[in-house]
């Protein structure tokens, strides 16, 4: 048998095996690679284009409203067509996207290509996500999604390492050419990798109607949509961070993009061993536990920035102390806030993962100009976001998705991956 046949044909359900978590570990790492190898790169941008801090974070916006958009449209659209051939669209989009940011004349063009980049990215990045829901239910689920988060973090320990090299050697354009040629690559593991993972059978007719029944259905889960809260409030915090720790860092600090690309590495490497522990505790320790932990956690780091920022001028150990600090919470909220929102919804993991995408890709979008309202010389909006995610999510967690001690057949769908004891 050929080997698209054998990547064509369903799987049965229960079994993700190694080599499939490798690719969606992959292909869910375009949001790193596009965002993190162009960040050092953002001084040197605005200063090519004539332009502002906020005008250059504006990239970041348009690229984080087409992931957020590429995930409402493509996770609906697969649960309709099937997972494989839709993926192999949306990787084949981002690769040519790639090209255009590449070769952009102005930063009006950038941030176009940048919307279509990252529509092409949401896009194969909530399909990747729909088949390992596909596969895996319980304890498995949160286990493999904190496994594709953590050994995923190797991209933005590298990402910012490689942009940094590059823009060093040549120049920032040469980021996106990088980025096309991986995109080929993607496009060539969905194409020979990734089964079918959606049989016929459980596809849906499609169109607005099935969506918006399917939507609604999902909404309507007061319990998913506080995991939703707690999920996208922490990208308040990270994505400020990702907007707004290069100026910090290398205007404010005077760090060469070469040492901030090492202290953004060390800070993913600190993400990723908290989701791959997480990953270990799954099933062990109550997943609500680890959620409220990595809250605390980022809450402190945001009040730890703004003391800093508005006492000391936000000196470089405070900024890093509170950096290391916000990204360790990240690893343990942010997959395990996913987990238990998709845990809700199982009937519907492409339309479930279309929404949690929207709304963690249009926060992201939002938080990242509002970041920058400050200036290039002030770390106030930063340390504001931070603390205000944290408190967000910290009501995601404890009032939107309270355990439901009324009706106890309602939480039965998530009993055995957020334990007994929940908080």
């Amino acid at each position: 048998m050929s080997t698209s046949a054998t990547a064509t044909r369903a799987p049965s359900s229960g079994v993700v095996p190694a080599s499939l978590v490798a690719t969606v570990i992959f292909l869910t790492a375009v949001a790193p690679l596009a965002t993190d190898m162009y960040v050092p790169a953002f001084p040197r941008v605005a200063e090519e284009f004539g332009t502002t801090a906020s005008a250059v974070q504006l990239t970041l916006t348009t690229f984080f409203a087409g992931m957020g958009l590429g995930q409402l449209v493509g996770g609906p659209f697969s649960d309709q067509r099937g997972r494989r051939m839709p993926l192999v669209a949306g990787t084949i989009l981002m690769t040519v996207a790639s090209i255009g940011c590449a070769l952009a004349p102005s930063v009006g063009v950038l941030m176009i290509a940048r919307f279509l980049q990252g529509f092409g990215g949401g896009w194969a990045m909530v399909i990747g996500r729909a088949v390992i829901v596909d596969r895996a239910r319980g304890p498995q689920l949160v286990r493999v999604l904190n496994l594709v988060m953590g050994i995923g973090g190797v991209a933005p320990i590298i990402s910012p390492l490689l942009g940094a090299v590059i823009l060093q050697l040549t120049g920032w354009r040469m980021t996106f050419w990088v980025l096309a040629a991986l995109g080929v690559l993607m496009t060539l593991c969905a194409l020979f990798v990734v089964p079918e993972s959606l049989p016929p059978e459980k596809r849906h007719e499609g169109g607005l109607r099935e969506f918006g029944h399917a939507a609604h259905t999902v909404l309507s889960n007061r319990r998913f949509v506080g995991y939703v809260v707690v999920a996208s409030s922490a990208f308040i915090a990270l994505f400020a961070y990702v907007a707004t720790s290069a100026f910090i860092l290398q205007n404010m600090n005077g760090l060469s993009p070469v040492a901030y690309s090492i202290v953004f590495a060390a800070n993913a490497g600190g993400m990723t061993v908290a989701a791959l522990l997480s990953a270990r505790m799954a099933g062990r320790v109550p997943t609500r536990r680890v959620i409220l932990t990595g809250q605390i956690i980022a809450l402190a780091a945001g009040v730890a920035m703004l003391a800093g920022a508005l006492w000391w001028a936000t000196p470089l150990l405070v900024a890093l102390g509170s950096f290391f600090a916000l990204m360790v919470a990240q690893g343990l909220v942010n997959t395990n806030g996913g987990a238990l929102a998709s845990a809700e919804v199982p009937e519907h993991p492409g339309t479930s993962s279309a929404v949690l995408g929207l709304v963690q890709w249009t926060t992201a979008g939002i938080v990242a100009p509002i970041a920058g309202l400050g200036g290039s010389n002030t770390a106030v909006p930063m340390a504001a976001l931070m603390i205000a995610g944290a408190l967000l999510s910290m009501f995601g967690l404890l009032v939107l998705a309270r355990p439901d001690t009324s009706r106890p057949g309602v939480p039965a769908r998530t009993a055995r991956i957020e334990g007994a004891s929940t908080p």
